[in-house]
């Protein structure tokens, strides 16, 4: 079966290791200028006890010629409508920097609709909470590979390629916006356990930004530091799949343990 290839299509999911039995489906979302590809490898490592649901942002790849997103409400609005049809059984998400916001304000719709997740995975970001502006109003092409080069995560040659580069910079530059943009809006906690992930040396998380997670929610708080920077997850990806595969594992036997209660 292709990424493509469900019983639901959309532009919008991607499924490189479908588990159609898997008690829990994962939803992953990536870094700004990331695509859904970003997360193949994982969704291999996960299978088939976890059915991966990678999100493919407008703008890059196959959706290349779609404009990319400019507001992050109206990403998670989006994705809200997307992701109803997969909530058939447990799921949670997973976001990686720009992912982390995007999950954070997809997961409190869900909530909102009675779709409620069972975990909420937030990586490379500090809590909304506390967000503010890293550039202004300026988001030239410099600024934005100096930042690519201070993150890591890209490949070397891709800088050297100045096709790669024009097709890349607009779609970059539009996530970034969209990050900067973004307005947190005081609401209700998350009713789902939070675990926080982030590499030892990120220049862009503080331990500060990471605990404030925790008012995020009303149930646990976890916080889990790798070796690495920004994109530790290419490096740690042994370590990472066994967070999640423990906790995702813990929230499904909970679930069915309350449903068992409850009967």
């Amino acid at each position: 079966m292709s990424p493509r290839e469900s019983p639901l299509a959309s532009p919008w999911i991607r499924r490189y290791a479908p588990a159609p039995e898997a008690p829990v489906r994962l939803v992953c979302l990536p870094h700004a200028g990331g695509s859904a590809t970003f997360y193949s490898g994982l969704a291999r490592r996960l299978a088939p006890d976890i059915d991966v649901l990678a999100v493919q942002y407008p703008g890059r790849l196959e959706r290349r010629a779609e404009a990319p997103m400019k507001e992050l409400a109206a990403l998670a609005e989006a994705l809200v409508a997307e992701l109803t049809p997969w909530t058939d059984r447990a799921f949670a998400l997973f976001g990686h920097s720009l992912g982390a916001m995007a999950a954070f304000e997809t997961a409190r719709r869900l909530e909102a609709v009675g779709r409620p997740p069972v975990a909420l995975f937030v990586s490379g970001r500090g809590a909304p909470s506390l967000h503010r502006r890293e550039f202004g109003p300026q988001l030239d092409d410099a600024v934005l590979l100096q930042q690519m080069r201070r993150l890591g995560g890209t490949d070397p040659r891709v800088f050297a390629d100045e096709e790669l580069m024009r097709l890349a910079l607009p779609v970059i530059r539009a996530d970034y916006r969209m990050v900067e943009d973004y307005r947190y809006v005081p609401g209700p906690p998350l009713g789902c356990p939070v675990t926080a992930l982030n590499g030892r040396t990120d220049p862009k998380v503080s331990a500060p930004g990471v605990d404030a997670w925790r008012h995020h929610t009303t149930a646990s708080f976890d916080s889990l530091t790798f070796p690495g920077g920004h994109f530790y997850l290419v490096d740690r990806h042994e370590e990472v799949t066994t967070a999640l595969t423990d906790r995702l594992s813990a929230c499904v036997q909970l679930g069915h343990d309350d449903k068992q209660r409850s009967v």
